[in-house]
């Protein structure tokens, strides 16, 4: 008999591998930089701060809360999407707050399919994507994406290919890792396809404000019937620099909301109360942070992409996300993602994160995440430079 039956499916954590190694290297004293893990390293703006610790010295906010979160916090989310993409949510019946985009979106997928069901995911990408489904007992496609991926051209091929027909489609733009970014007319070909298909569309924009070079991403939920075949998810956690906070909100049809609703009433009692309060100021409250946060990555990812150049790497500067997507330079694409990976801790000091982690198709890649200084990344730079 097993006894962690659905952990059966899941696959050694790729990660762990690179992990070790880096600790290992730290270990032995060695000053390693580390682009890997996407943990933001800014800290949360002072006056979402000051607004949890007020809210946090007030007795009944240490109470359960509400597992959809508390009313206010779903009309600041209501009156947010009407103010940056002139949407109209209703606060009660199609907004959710949830407990960060990983837990919302795993708890989405285990209500939404059965055992045996077919979600599409894009490959590579986030890993929990993919994963909440094998957790869920449903069957993985993944469809290609990244330079020189037609995305929707696989899509429909994928679909054509695939029986049962597929239940769930999770797209991500702009895209992690590989960064790449979408226009209104894709997502408004998503929402035709899916209702051709009767396909429920789960789209994760956790780096709605992290674009750059005048790039403003557009909200799935701004295309023409949106709410009649998906919801969208959102995260204070890179906008804000909230991650550990865990704190995000999910959007849209109204079945589909209220599906989610009903099974985190069985799961948990929401959100800490203040980290919600805070949470509206954050939305609501003055947005300077979001600029000068997306400035900061921007800043950093001029360094990187400027000093891999400058050495001879010759990666495509992204519009959005905090990470850089990098081809493994020809010398050293045989060794395949993982193999560079620790290759590049052991000679250059350099942690980044390999790309077969997210999905086989990222094999051939590298993610950097711009969670360093541009002097620590310059320094990234100069290690580089020994193996190139």
């Amino acid at each position: 008999m097993t006894k962690f039956a659905r952990l059966d499916r899941l696959p050694p954590y790729v990660f762990a591998t690179v992990n070790k190694i880096k600790m290992e290297a730290r270990h032995a004293g060695k000053d390693i930089i580390d682009l890997g893990m996407g943990n933001p390293d800014l800290g949360t703006p002072r006056h979402i701060v000051d607004k949890l610790v007020e809210a946090a010295q007030k007795p009944p906010n240490h109470r359960y809360s509400a597992s959809m979160g508390i009313t206010r916090l779903r009309l600041a989310i209501s009156d947010w999407y009407k103010r940056r993409f002139d949407v109209d949510v209703d606060p009660d019946s199609e907004a959710i707050v949830t407990i960060g985009v990983k837990e919302g979106l795993s708890h989405l997928v285990l209500v939404t399919i059965r055992p045996g069901d077919v979600v599409f995911t894009p490959n590579p990408t986030y890993p929990i994507h993919p994963y909440s489904a094998i957790i869920a007992g449903g069957d993985v496609r993944g469809i290609p994406v990244g330079p020189g991926c037609d995305f929707f051209e696989n899509l429909i091929n994928a679909t054509k290919q695939t029986w049962p027909r597929p239940k769930v489609l999770i797209i991500s733009y702009p895209h992690n890792p590989t960064t790449e970014v979408v226009d209104l007319d894709f997502f408004q070909k998503i929402v035709d396809f899916a209702k051709d298909n009767n396909m429920l569309v789960i789209h994760d924009f956790a780096y709605a404000d992290l674009t750059f070079d005048d790039y403003k991403a557009p909200s799935f939920l701004q295309a023409k019937g949106a709410k009649d075949v998906g919801v969208e998810f959102f995260s204070l956690s890179k906008s804000y620099s909230m991650a550990g906070w865990r704190v995000g909100f999910c959007v849209g049809n109204p079945e589909t909301i209220a599906a989610l609703k009903r099974i985190k009433s069985y799961l948990d009692y929401g959100v800490f109360q203040p980290i919600q309060i805070a949470s509206i100021i954050a939305l609501n409250g003055p947005q300077e942070c979001v600029q000068e946060i997306r400035d900061t990555y921007r800043e950093r990812r001029d360094a990187l992409i400027s000093g891999l150049h400058r050495i001879g790497w010759e990666i495509k500067s992204p519009k959005g996300t905090m990470f850089v997507w990098g081809k493994i330079p020809d010398q050293y694409l045989h060794m395949g993602s993982v193999e560079f990976a620790k290759f590049l801790i052991n000679e250059t000091q350099v942690a980044v994160s390999p790309g077969l982690g997210f999905g086989e198709y990222g094999d051939n890649y590298v993610r950097f995440a711009l969670i360093e200084n541009p002097m620590r990344i310059n320094q990234a730079v100069r290690g580089i430079r020994k193996v190139m």
